[in-house]
Order: structure tokens, then sequence, then C-alpha cells
């Protein structure tokens, strides 16, 4: 029967935990019956992956991070730190996902690596990550909605920016994906191949659109200009390293088509090189848009100041002279980061979905049903789509407080990465032989891949909860610290009144080859 076994892959139904034992990756698990539809073939997964990054697009929302704190050198020699930080961290969870691709992907590999005490940290895993990916799918409708009321100070000087308007427009932009996940779930393949070629022909576009039009900057103000007096902080090595969210977040979520795994045709194959393939195509397009965006942008104290919100909206208006030409560039960039949130949203629905099939959230049985009709686990989107609705009013109190948790969101998925990656480290030292060979394995390379995947991992996670500015106040605080402070505290109260007594880990059932 060993050949017969392996993780399982979609049922509410539990019949016991998996074994504790160190080595028992495969020996002790049995397959499940499926019950979500795999669909998604090699090439609607690599643009899966490359479009739920949508890292171009975003890289240009957060632009103002690096212009403020750094400057182009920052932003230039940033997306080559981010690139290749994000790719070695690509890599080492992507054996990891050759072995195991499950939606509940980092929860389900902690479980198996952890040497002692699996239960909690599985379970405070699986909270951390359904956290950070409930906050990350609420950055694409932040951002969109904003940068629209951003053209309309464009368009219209005298107009007021208003907080309760952009949460409004936060709904209005995450309505659709929200229905079509529900109704058209069949048609998220071929959205994803259609969004692939929009994130990869609408680049050279707007890339074309800024180098014709407008003048170019020398070389040394795109590779040897550092800006650091406009923050208040005065070491220059902290600058740079608070400067780096801008283009850190755009590359964060390397995992998202993880989660999407039992959808997936031939996951074992096909998820690993998804992500590796993803993360590379968006860096090597992040890389090009913010050179080709620094050349080409106009005065730096005006884009910093944009009275639009957005220095990028400011450099389009520069280097065009047209509001009209600026609102297509600008569109080129939002159509294709709207559509990541159709794949965000499903991404993260199922990753919700196996937590609580796996017991770790309250009401589990009532998130983890699979809805008969629509073939998708409805409650747990209804649970993801409640959270976009619910943290956009924080915009309304506090923009400072709903920025904290867009960087909470990267903040929490690199300590989501940290955890497996710091057991899979230890267990090539401790035992080595319990690891057994994927799809996909990086031989000779795995250790210092891994080493290099968690010193990255450590280095974004120690400055991703600096504040932006100095004094902090609090208006300019960072609150991502206290909120995911707040968010493992509630995890371990979980724990402790309810998760020790339900949680088992990653459990399985028999199942027929034909499932």
């Amino acid at each position: 029967m060993q050949e017969e076994m392996e993780m399982k892959s979609g049922s509410a139904v539990r019949s016991g935990p998996v074994g504790s034992q160190n080595g028992g990756y495969e020996s002790v698990t049995f397959r499940q019956k499926q019950q979500l539809e795999r669909y998604l073939n090699f090439f609607s997964s690599v643009a899966f992956s490359a479009c739920l990054l949508a890292t171009w697009e975003s890289a240009g929302g957060s632009l103002l991070s690096g212009l403020y704190n750094g400057g182009p050198s920052a932003i230039v020699y940033g997306i080559i730190l981010s690139t290749v930080g994000n790719l070695s961290i690509a890599c080492s969870l992507a054996e990891l996902a050759s072995l195991h691709p499950t939606a509940g992907a980092q929860y389900h590999w902690s479980y198996f690596l952890a040497p002692r005490g699996r239960r909690f940290i599985s379970f405070f895993q699986g909270w951390v990550t359904v956290f950070s990916w409930s906050a990350l799918v609420c950055i694409s409708p932040y951002f969109i909605g904003t940068q629209i009321q951003g053209m309309v100070v464009l368009a219209h000087p005298e107009y007021e920016l208003v907080r309760w308007r952009g949460t409004l427009l936060m709904w209005a932009v995450a309505i659709i994906p929200i229905i079509i996940n529900i109704f058209a779930r069949r048609v998220l393949g071929a959205i994803e191949v259609a969004a692939g070629i929009m994130h990869v022909v609408f680049l050279p576009v707007t890339i074309a659109v800024f180098v014709i039009l407008a003048p170019r900057n020398p070389d040394s103000f795109v590779w040897d200009t550092f800006v650091g007096g406009l923050s208040g902080w005065k070491d220059s090595g902290v600058v740079f390293s608070i400067g780096l969210l801008g283009v850190i977040t755009p590359l964060s979520g390397v995992d998202g088509v993880i989660h999407m795994a039992e959808e997936v045709k031939n996951a074992k194959v096909v998820v690993p090189r998804s992500m590796i393939y993803g993360t590379l195509i968006n860096g090597v397009l992040a890389f090009s848009y913010l050179v080709a965006i620094l050349y080409c942008m106009g005065d730096y104290t005006e884009a910093v100041t944009s009275a639009t919100g957005y220095p990028i909206i400011t450099i389009a208006y520069q280097a065009t002279g047209s509001k009209a030409a600026t609102f297509v560039l600008m569109a080129l960039g939002m159509l294709p980061g709207w559509i990541a949130l159709f794949n965000g949203l499903a991404s993260v629905t199922r990753l919700t979905w196996a937590f609580a099939r796996d017991n770790g959230l309250p009401f589990s049985d009532f998130f983890a049903f699979v809805d008969p009709t629509f073939k998708i686990p409805l409650r747990a989107l209804v649970l993801v789509a409640s959270c976009i609705f619910a943290l956009s009013f924080i915009q309304i109190g506090s923009t400072a407080a709903f920025n904290a948790i867009l960087s909470l969101s990267t903040l929490g998925l690199y300590i989501s990465y940290l955890i497996p990656l710091w057991l899979l480290f230890l267990k090539r030292f401790m035992a080595p032989q319990d690891i057994p060979k994927g799809t996909f394995s990086l031989g000779k390379l795995g250790l210092p891949m891994n080493l290099v995947a968690i010193l990255f991992s450590t280095y974004f996670v120690i400055f991703l909860p600096f504040p932006a500015t100095i004094p902090v106040t609090g208006e300019n605080m960072n609150y991502a610290g206290p909120v995911l402070g707040f968010v493992m505290l509630f995890a371990i109260g979980d724990w402790i009144f309810r998760g020790r007594h339900k949680w088992e880990g990653p459990t399985m059932r028999s199942y027929n080859r034909d499932d």
C-alpha cells in the first residue's frame, strides 16, 4: 500500500492525526478524497503565480517608500536584493511543495519538520499565515481605490481626498473578483492566462511611453543617488533597509500558488516550477519597470509631495504632460493589479478552508464546508471577503494605521516562511535521512540555499516593523509589529482554550485510487 499513500487533498472528514515520529513524512499519511476539482494546468499556474504578485504594478504604487527613504539607489539595488532573496525563499519552499503540494502549505510542513512541539508550532504557524494572507488581499483594492482618488485629484485639483470615499472605492474594486470566485470559478484559469499576457505585454508599452516622452535623467541619478535626509533617520543602513518596504512587498507572497495546489493538475511538478518561474519573471519585470521610471522621472520633490498621494501619478503626468495619457498609463498598471485580486482571493480562501478543515479555526466544521453547487469553499470565501471589508474601515480612522496593515501582511508572510525554513535547516543537520526526495530537489545546494533564504527572511522581518519617519507619533507609527503581536497572542490564547483540545495537526483518511 506504500505507493498509494500521500498527503490528503480535500475533505472536512477527519479520522485521526498523522503519526508524530520525525521521519513520518509519507509512511503514515493517507490520501483523502479529492473535493476540489483540478482544473489549473502548467501555463495557468505560472500565470497565476506571476499575476498574483503583480510586482511591477504594485512597485509603482509603493514607490513613495523608496523615494522617501534611500532614494533611487535604495529602489534599484533594493529590487535586486529583494528578487534574489525571494527567489531563494521560493526555491527552498518549492522543495517542500514538491513533497506535499497542499492548500495548508506552511503549517503542514512545519508539522512534519518539527522535532518536538509540532502540534503547537503548526497551529501557531497556521494562524500567522491565514491572517497575513487575509491582510495581503487588501493591498490590491486599497492601491486601486486610492489611486482612482489620486487621478480624480489630478483631474480636479479642488477635489478633497476623503478617507471614507476611498473605503467605498475599495469595496467597489473587490466586489467583482468576489463574484467571479463564486459564480465563475471555471473561468479563473483562462483569466489568469489573459492576465499573464497583460502583465507581460503592458510593461513594455508603459516603458516605451516613458522613454519616448520623458526627458532622461543621468546615470548617476539612477545608480548613485542616495536620499537620506527626508525621514529623520540618520544611519544610512537603516534608511536603506526601511526604504526596502516598497520593493519587498511587491515580491512577497511567493507561496500563493501553493494554496491552490489541490486544484492544480500534476501539482507535485507544476506548483514548484510555478513558484520559481513566477518569482523570477516578476523580479525581472519589476527591475525593468523601476529602472525606466527612475530614468524618466521629473522633479523629485514634486513626486514625493504629490497631492495625489502617489508619486507614480505625478511622474506619469510629468512625462506625458497629458492627463488623459496619465490615466491610460495608470490603467495599464491597475488592470493586472486588479486581476491579481482574483488570484489572491482564491488562494487565501483555500488556505483558510484548509486550516478550518484541520480544526484550526473556531467553528471549523462550518468554514471547512465545500459547497456542492459551486464546488468551492464558499463559507471560507465569505469569511475572507468579510475581512477585506472590515479592514477597509481602518483607513477611515487613520491612513498610517492602514498602511501598517499592509506592511503587516508582508511581515507576517516572512515569519510564516521562516518557521518551516528553520525547521528544514535543522532537519538537514539532525536527521537528513528523514527528508524524502520530491519531484524538485536542490541537491547539494539545498543547505546553502536554505541558509540564504533564512538570512534574507530574517533581515526583512527585522526592518519591516520600523516606522518610516522619526520622531514617532501616534499618526506616523508603524503598527505592524503591535498588530502582529496581538494576532500571535490571540493564537496562543486560542491554543490554550480551544486549540490544544481540537488541533491534532494535518489529519488523513484512506482513499480509493480513483479519487
